[in-house]
């Protein structure tokens, strides 16, 4: 039988011979461990297709690895050929080369596999010697690692590669603490790119035009990076792993540090290859097939939490501006405004307005203004010249209150893995003009502001490909939208905190036009303005501005601006209503002055199950019409 992978283990050792270290490995014993490995089925085991990183190929028999770095494979067949691979790594390991920078002999560049192929072969040391790997030792040594950690950072609106949230892998140290967490090493996955410009990043990003590589980077540095900079939320999920378990991840971590794959935004982004590198700690693991199509870092998430025995616990740590917005919300009128006068050094630390409020409420404007003044020196926006000189003067002027420390207590909110899944289908049935239908609705990702925020960051709205069908009583089934992106970001704004709200989408949607058809006309929306409140009430206004484009339209277009305002109101814990009004003003191309005003509800019938009721009076093509419509909506 012709068998090309035992051609090519033979050359590979007829070449490997004259390079072999001082105590040449005996070319039998290879043949002999080649001949063992087949007879026990070693490169069909999951353990082997996880290190290599194997997948099953669609629609077609066989499978691939999804690493693209030749380096990463030892067989030049190896990223289809698991058998080639397994043989060509165990004619490798007989072979030490002298090290530089980029290179290392291969029982040092893939000490998992090593690791493996020993547990399962009984590696003879006299017949096989091991090498030193001192490399690989100190980089351990350095690591003193004890266990590892999850690390899930909440949404960013403002990044294209963070909309959806983003993980890491902390690898905490022996002698690691609470208050020397910050000094453990991370092992984290990103695009490998110097990119600003977010919608470059996001198209290169959907097409692979990236390599998406792993790093280590100090816990502290993505912690400024995430929760200084960002205002963004993080959670810290405790694996439960043995000793070995641990070794095992770090053990092919290392194989995967000099390696690159494409980075592909929706699947094979950082939470998909953190999952990979995950499994490897136990051979029953299987975390990342169900997510071959896309994996959202808040569905990985889940599913690490919802796999056996695989978490500990899990630790909120809310970002500065969260502890400072905490802080104020317990706050009266007069001590907001004594901290905002401090930290503009509108007032001095021994101002009488504030020697005459009780010692724990002097305290605790202290500390607010003094975490507020390093807050807006952390993201490169002070208020006064000197922030430093006036964190320190307020820590001076804290440090004479005899007063207790005024951190207010912070009740972790829903951790990621607790809210409503993702993906959500929706079937239901309404009118609109006189007209009913029945309406499918089919949404891959993510969420909108009425959904059930726990588990999300309020009032952020993302997303991407969701699309409707109706089917009219009448007669006749349609394409009702498919709107492949549309994000709108709600941020509280107060004297404080002064972020900017906007929205954007883009896709194709129904919508009356003079001639009295209904075409799907290409459509690119904008808007930006503000919104107030908290708690459960919030207020937006905006000013908006779109694009369609049709053959049916005036000169097949229609460009215009307008307004539209909002209030989101939690009327229970299961009960959401958003009323809301638009109206735009067309003044290129197809004249017209679209508008509508409604009312959207939500109300919980679970985690992963709802009603949705809309009315509303629109406008189009100078017509008005009447809308409603009730449906049930299904989070999978």
């Amino acid at each position: 039988m012709w068998c090309p992978h035992r051609v090519f283990f033979g050359l590979w050792l007829a070449l490997v011979a004259p390079l072999a270290a001082a105590a040449p490995v005996d070319p039998a014993y290879l043949a002999e461990l080649a001949a063992r490995s087949r007879a026990l089925g070693l490169a069909e085991r999951p353990e082997w297709h996880k290190l290599l990183h194997y997948v099953p190929n669609m629609g077609a028999p066989g499978v691939h690895s999804l690493v693209d770095s030749p380096d990463f494979f030892n067989a030049p067949e190896g990223k289809t050929n698991p058998q080639a691979e397994l043989e060509a790594t165990l004619a490798s390991f007989s072979v030490e080369i002298e090290e530089t920078p980029n290179r290392q002999s291969p029982q040092c560049a893939f000490v998992a596999r090593f690791a493996w192929l020993d547990e399962q072969l009984g590696f003879d040391p006299r017949r096989l010697p091991r090498l030193e790997c001192e490399r690989y030792r100190e980089w351990r040594e350095a690591l003193n690692a004890k266990g590892l950690t999850l690390v899930f950072a909440s949404a960013y609106l403002n990044n294209p590669s963070s909309m959806y949230g983003h993980t890491l892998l902390r690898v905490d140290a022996r002698d690691q603490d609470e208050r020397t967490r910050l000094l453990a090493y991370t092992i984290n996955f990103a695009a490998n790119t110097d990119e600003t410009n977010g919608l470059i990043f996001a198209v290169k990003g959907l097409l692979g035009g990236y390599p998406g590589t792993f790093s280590i980077v100090p816990y502290y540095l993505k912690v400024r990076e995430y929760s200084d900079l960002e205002n963004r939320d993080l959670w810290e999920y405790e694996l439960n792993l043995t000793g070995e378990e641990v070794d095992r991840v770090l053990r092919h971590a290392w194989e995967l540090l000099p390696a690159y794959w494409a980075y592909y935004f929706f699947d094979e982004n950082c939470s998909y290859h953190l999952l990979r590198l995950i499994q490897v700690a136990r051979p029953e693991l299987d975390l990342a097939s169900p997510f071959r199509w896309w994996a959202l870092p808040t569905d990985t998430v889940r599913a690490v939490a919802a796999a056996p025995g695989l978490t500990a616990r899990a630790t909120y740590r809310p970002a500065s501006a969260t502890l400072i917005a905490r802080r104020l919300a317990a706050m009266s009128g007069e001590e907001r405004s004594l901290t905002k006068e401090l930290s503009l050094r509108s007032i001095s630390a021994d101002d009488p307005k504030l020697s005459a409020l009780p010692e724990a409420r002097a305290a605790a404007v202290l500390e607010t203004g003094h975490d507020y003044v390093e807050y807006r020196r952390a993201i490169g926006k002070p208020d006064v010249p000197d922030p430093r000189s006036l964190a320190r003067e307020l820590l001076i002027a804290r440090s004479r209150v005899q007063a207790l420390s005024q951190a207010p207590g912070i009740k972790p909110p829903a951790r990621p893995d607790e809210g409503h899944a993702s993906s959500r289908f929706s079937l239901g049935a309404g009118t609109q003009a006189g007209r009913e239908f029945g309406e499918l609705r089919l949404r891959p990702t993510y969420h909108d502001i009425l959904d059930p925020d726990e588990g999300y960051v309020p009032g952020a709205q993302t997303e991407f490909f969701h699309f409707a069908f109706r089917h009219y009583r009448e007669g006749g089934t349609q394409l009702e939208s498919l709107i492949p992106i549309d994000i709108l970001s709600l941020s509280p704004r107060d004297e404080f905190f002064r972020s900017w709200s906007w929205k954007a989408s883009a896709g194709w949607r129904r919508a009356l036009v003079r001639e009295g058809s209904r075409p799907l006309l290409a459509s690119v929306d904008a808007g930006a303005g503000a919104a107030w409140g908290a708690g459960g009430r919030m207020a937006y206004a905006m000013l908006d501005a779109r694009l369609r484009v049709h053959s049916r339209l005036e000169d097949s277009y229609a460009l215009g601006a307008g307004a539209s305002a909002g209030v989101l109101l939690d009327v229970t814990s299961r009960l959401r209503v958003h009323g809301y009004a638009r109206v735009l003003r067309q003044f290129l191309g197809e004249d017209d002055t679209p508008g509508s005003i409604g009312l959207e509800s939500r109300f919980s019938l679970g985690r992963d199950l709802a009603l949705r009721f809309d009315l509303a009076r629109q406008r189009e093509a100078g017509r008005s019409f009447n809308y409603g419509s009730l449906s049930l909506m299904v989070y999978h």
